[in-house]
């Protein structure tokens, strides 16, 4: 193992042990705020995102709209192919930026429309991710996988430790996505975004929000994938 993959294995297996960790006062609080303002949001906002969400894991499943192919040298070591994800990654999180700015100044109408636009963004990051960490993305498992770094990255405390133990385990047991409850997939990611990006439905000021929110979301996915694949690739290779 060179010195590089021992770096970052040890920080995936911190960045492990934090998301094992439960949820401080603090966020535990924002959760009970965010629960109230969840009920004040017009249904017609759950719908989009829950529809969104829905068509999202079918596009993924059954067609390659998001894959688009990426060049990767097979000899490419994991600090090569790791610059390649955070510059894909920059990309996209620019992208998602101007795209929240321009749909948050425009209100409620333009930042529902805001919704699918985000989900695209993100699955083409989690795919073109997946080709430059070596996967073939046109397997179904493999997308289950993508599937399943999307929900850690946007799960609540009680749902990320189950889904923690089949990222971290997925070579192991992969069965594990026969049983994946598409529904708790949906209300998990609407009620983790809600929050930041209901406010982004706020003509004028929704386009500072929906600016910060879609770049945070990028980064927390960012974060999420590449210490993910990580601990699949490192740990596998130490055995």
């Amino acid at each position: 193992m060179t010195p590089y993959e021992r770096e970052v294995l040890q920080e995936a297996r911190k960045w492990e042990r934090k998301m094992q960790r439960k949820s401080s006062m603090f966020q535990k609080a924002s959760k009970s705020v965010q629960t109230k303002i969840n009920q004040k949001i017009p249904e017609k906002a759950h719908k989009v995102v829950t529809e969104s969400v829905r068509k999202m894991i079918e596009i993924s499943l059954t067609s390659s709209s998001y894959i688009y192919k990426v060049d990767v040298n097979p000899a490419w070591d994991l600090e090569r192919r790791e610059k390649e994800v955070q510059d894909r990654l920059q990309k996209y999180r620019h992208t998602a930026t101007i795209e929240g700015a321009g749909t948050g100044a425009g209100g409620i109408f333009l930042g529902l429309a805001d919704f699918p636009m985000l989900l695209s963004i993100k699955m083409k990051f989690l795919f073109d991710a997946g080709q430059l960490y070596g996967l073939d993305v046109n397997k179904y498992e493999e997308k289950m996988y993508l599937l399943h770094l999307f929900m850690l990255a946007f799960s609540s405390e009680q749902s990320r430790r189950k889904v923690l133990e089949r990222v971290v385990n997925w070579d192991q047991e992969k069965d594990y996505w026969k049983d994946l409850d598409w529904k708790e997939l949906q209300l998990e990611y609407r009620d983790t975004i809600d929050l930041v990006k209901m406010l982004q439905l706020i003509p004028g000021f929704g386009a500072v929000v929906g600016a910060w929110a879609n770049s945070r979301l990028l980064t927390q996915l960012g974060e999420t994938a590449m210490n993910g694949f990580r601990l699949r690739l490192l740990e596998k290779k130490i055995g």
